[in-house]
């Protein structure tokens, strides 16, 4: 296991990044009239899951930390019911939907985890 310099050392780190590259991907294709509707709301989402496990690594207490990691796998239930949304009105293709859907839920796994080793410290 490699050591942990920075944030983006962190896989859960890694996973959200890559989450939130692939909704800002998805939600390009979505109609222009959702642009301050759904789209607004995933790609924030996309953003915050990533950027508050960052900031919660930099705070610089373990309570800080996990309360930030806690917001940021609130988030994912958020993106999650949000793409439920766009796969109803059909803005995704089923493939899509069930390839960003794995992505979620692994990067929630990932996050659940630390989340656990924090909290047995």
């Amino acid at each position: 296991m490699s050591e942990i310099v920075s944030y983006r050392d962190l896989i859960a780190w890694q996973r959200a990044f890559a989450l939130g590259v692939e909704l800002y991907r998805l939600t390009a294709g979505f109609p222009d009239h959702e642009r301050f509707g759904l789209t607004n709301q995933l790609r924030r989402g996309a953003v915050s899951v990533s950027s508050n496990i960052a900031e919660g690594y930099g705070r610089g207490s373990t309570a800080d930390y996990i309360r930030f990691l806690k917001v940021a796998r609130a988030s994912l239930y958020e993106i999650d019911t949000q793409l439920l949304f766009a796969k109803e009105f059909r803005y995704l293709k089923d493939d899509d939907y069930a390839n960003v859907k794995d992505r979620l839920d692994e990067t929630d796994k990932v996050l659940a985890g630390l989340i656990r080793s924090l909290e047995r410290r």
